[in-house]
């Protein structure tokens, strides 16, 4: 997974070397390394100012760093599974966060509490990604279907089905 910062200046990579790396798009200079899971990185996400990056990993986990200093900021725990996708909201405040245990769950970037759990799904779920608004988040699974959630309700609005 790849995710560019919000300016542009700047890009973010996972890695089964379970670190993320954050790399000046002009130079090509590595900036900082993201360091403290234990599994491979499997997505990481620019949080809507720049100056965090959250990640994803296979040690059931999810994870915010200062972006300036590579500091860990908060450990998003909750799933029982791996952990495959991250996405920030659009006002920064919320991470949600896709596993291998088939729900998709939100989180509180500063307490680091689990906000929401999204279930509905009957196999992994892959991907997960924040409405413009932050209202909804819309998830993708193994199961052939994606979902869409109301955050606050944590109610399936629709499910998109269509692909074998």
């Amino acid at each position: 997974s790849v995710s560019f910062s919000p300016d542009g200046k700047r890009v973010a990579t996972a890695s089964w070397d379970d670190t993320a790396k954050v790399f000046d798009v002009e130079t090509g200079r590595e900036v900082r390394t993201l360091k403290g899971h234990t599994r491979g990185v499997t997505s990481v996400s620019f949080s809507p100012d720049g100056k965090r990056v959250a990640t994803a990993s296979w040690d059931d986990t999810a994870k915010v760093f200062d972006v300036e200093t590579g500091r860990e900021v908060r450990t998003l725990k909750g799933h029982t599974d791996r952990v495959m996708s991250v996405s920030f909201s659009p006002d920064g405040k919320r991470v949600a966060t896709a596993s291998w245990d088939d729900t998709a769950k939100v989180f509180d970037v500063e307490t680091g509490r689990e906000v929401r759990t999204l279930k509905g799904h009957t196999d992994c779920v892959w991907s997960v990604s924040f409405s413009p608004d932050g209202k909804r988040v819309a998830t993708a699974s193994w199961d052939d279907t994606a979902k869409v959630f109301d955050v606050e309700t944590g109610r399936e609005v629709r499910t998109l089905k269509g692909h074998t």
